[in-house]
């Protein structure tokens, strides 16, 4: 009888355990951290630490130090805008590529609005920014590049733990976040593609704009 999802390997519950701390800053960057310590927070021996933070750092998320552990890779400047620069180059790319299939595509995008609209009444910024985030990755899948989808999903958890997460009691921000996607879902059920491709270009750039803010 299925019993339902297996249980994580050792490893990859030692991978899912930091990289969530790394995303949500409970880690914060520059932190050591050692084999020792996350074998007993986990429960796990020592050689699936191992092989989780090897993941971690081909991620980027942390370097391993020999003899002593991890360091959480901390946010740079530079990597602020390396993420947004590349978010915008892959959505943009994206949005061009699904015009042809806008119809579907406004219709698989509704659904994400309204988690959206329900997170804000709820003041979830969590369950906001998931809602969000799928909103965006449904756009670049539907795009059909299966490497550009990848490459996107590690882009947004790179944003993830620069703090545009934060977003509890912001309702300005919130708000102004719902609009854009409400007016993105609906220039796809016209017939103005440059209408459609400006508001995804605006979207990144304010929202980076709005990420620099926060880390400034």
């Amino acid at each position: 009888m299925d019993t339902g999802s297996p249980p994580l390997a050792a490893a990859d519950r030692v991978y899912a355990h930091l990289k969530q701390g790394i995303l949500d800053r409970t880690l914060s960057g520059g932190q050591l951290l050692t084999e020792g310590e996350i074998a007993d927070r986990v429960g796990v021996s020592r050689t699936p630490v191992r092989e989780g933070l090897l993941k971690l750092q081909a991620e980027g998320l942390v370097d391993l130090i020999p003899k002593r552990g991890a360091l959480v890779v901390p946010v740079s400047p530079q990597e602020v805008e390396d993420v947004l620069e590349a978010r915008e180059l892959i959505e943009v790319h994206a949005a061009g590529r699904v015009w042809s299939g806008r119809a579907e595509l406004a219709h698989r995008l509704q659904s994400h609005l309204l988690d959206m609209r329900r997170a804000a009444q709820a003041d979830d910024p969590w369950a906001f920014t998931a809602a969000d985030r799928a909103f965006h990755a449904t756009v670049v899948r539907a795009a059909g590049n299966d490497v550009l989808a990848g490459v996107y999903d590690s882009l947004r958890d790179r944003q993830m733990r620069m703090g545009v997460a934060n977003l509890r009691g912001s309702v300005d921000r919130v708000a102004t976040a719902l609009a854009d996607h409400e007016a993105q879902r609906a220039a796809l059920l016209g017939d103005d593609e440059d209408a459609w491709l400006e508001l995804v270009r605006h979207h990144v750039r304010t929202a980076g704009d709005r990420l620099r803010a926060v880390r400034s």
